[in-house]
């Protein structure tokens, strides 16, 4: 049986405390805002400082999806860091796309259809080899000890059903995945002190408090920045060095209700 990859599975008590700090009553997460990364993206936005140097995380801004009121800075911090994700990596989302839609009571398949269309069957998958990614449904269809390259192991799966049925097995796949997350996410909230019954609760106030943040940071055309994004169950605030320009936001905070 091929070994499947668990590196999606992190610890969140022994994260660095650079990148996350756990106070008394909840936790800061630190965060870094820049009017254009060098990144290759060339995006304006917000990064966890836990994803910065990882080349699948692209800036993101306050804008949220027309189906779900949610940005994808609020998905990183939420479905990803703090319920014990790694930050990128196709595993880690199938998981982190669960707690999403956990907080939005939204269905996670358009996602899922998405990501396989555009990337699996295309034998693209970040975080670890296709080989350990696939479900055991289908690497029994492949040759013992193949050395095939991931685009002819996809071509010869649709050799042996067809794209319609394998992006089916690949979609529900996804969903397995996903939900081999769930009793680690509610682990990792509680280490921290988090009540994950409240993910809803404390998806919307991260969303408000970004939307003036990142607001004010745009209107005065700020070009980098610092900060932290303080949580825990009764509200979520943001804190950065003094800047009199910034005033405004500095402890700027949203009621968890």
């Amino acid at each position: 049986m091929i070994q499947k990859s668990n590196n999606s599975f992190k610890d969140v008590r022994q994260y660095p405390k650079t990148l996350l700090q756990v106070l008394s009553d909840g936790v800061g997460v630190p965060v870094t805002y820049k009017k254009s990364w060098d990144d290759g993206f060339g995006a304006r936005g917000w990064k966890v400082d836990a994803t910065i140097g990882d080349p699948q995380i692209i800036a993101s801004t306050r804008e949220t999806g027309q189906q779900i009121k949610t940005s994808v800075f609020v998905h990183d911090i939420l479905d990803h860091f703090l319920s014990g994700f790694g930050v990128s990596g196709h595993r880690s989302e199938a998981m982190a796309l669960i707690q999403l839609s956990k907080r939005t009571k939204s269905n996670p398949r358009a996602d899922y259809e998405q990501i396989v269309k555009e990337d699996i069957i295309n034998g693209m998958v970040n975080g670890e080899a296709l080989i350990t990614f696939l479900p055991e449904q289908l690497t029994e269809l492949l040759p013992s000890a193949t050395a095939m390259k991931n685009p002819e192991i996809m071509f010869f799966l649709k050799q042996k059903m067809t794209e319609s049925q394998l992006i089916d097995v690949l979609v529900e796949h996804f969903f397995t995945l996903g939900k081999i997350g769930e009793e680690h996410a509610i682990n990792s909230w509680k280490n921290l002190g988090l009540n994950p019954e409240k993910n809803t609760e404390f998806g919307i106030a991260l969303q408000n408090l970004l939307e003036v943040i990142d607001l004010k940071v745009e209107e005065i055309g700020i070009e980098e920045m610092k900060g932290v994004i303080n949580i825990d169950n009764k509200q979520v605030s943001f804190t950065m060095p003094k800047n009199d320009k910034l005033y405004s936001i500095q402890n700027y905070q949203t009621a968890v209700v």
